[in-house]
């Protein structure tokens, strides 16, 4: 769906920013389409780390809600990774020391190659968001 939806977006001027699995997401789309991203927290394997929610979950926001976290869910996200960036110089990694969902050394790892802020504390959410917001505005060339 992402892919019909940005099919004719010009390629030299977007960008893609992402949060956790949109990180990974957004990691996905630069890689297809050759654009810049802005990749905050971004989950790196997801598919490993989301085996374990295979069945009936409830939701996060309202546990009344209840969900079915299938199996081919995570065949979906194994078929999206790739193994390396083929332009590092196109994505700008956030990464919070502290983020208590993912691990912050596989996400520096993976992006090490690339202009990123790493982050002393701070959390999954990069509350402290508003304070990067310059470096990523200059990173897209909108300051």
């Amino acid at each position: 769906m992402v892919a019909q939806g940005i099919a004719n977006w010009p390629r030299k001027s977007m960008a893609v920013v992402g949060s956790s699995l949109g990180g990974f997401y957004a990691t996905h789309v630069a890689e297809q389409t050759g654009c810049r991203a802005v990749l905050l927290n971004p989950a790196v394997h997801p598919a490993r780390d989301l085996t374990r929610y295979i069945g009936e979950q409830t939701s996060w926001h309202n546990p009344q809600d209840r969900f079915f976290f299938k199996e081919e869910f995570v065949e979906e996200l194994r078929c999206l990774e790739n193994d390396a960036l083929t332009q590092p110089e196109r994505y700008l990694a956030v990464i919070a020391k502290g983020d208590e969902v993912l691990d912050w050394r596989e996400m520096h790892g993976k992006y090490a190659g690339c202009p990123g802020l790493l982050v002393e504390g701070g959390n999954h959410a990069i509350s402290d968001f508003a304070d990067h917001l310059p470096a990523v505005l200059e990173f897209l060339g909108l300051n």
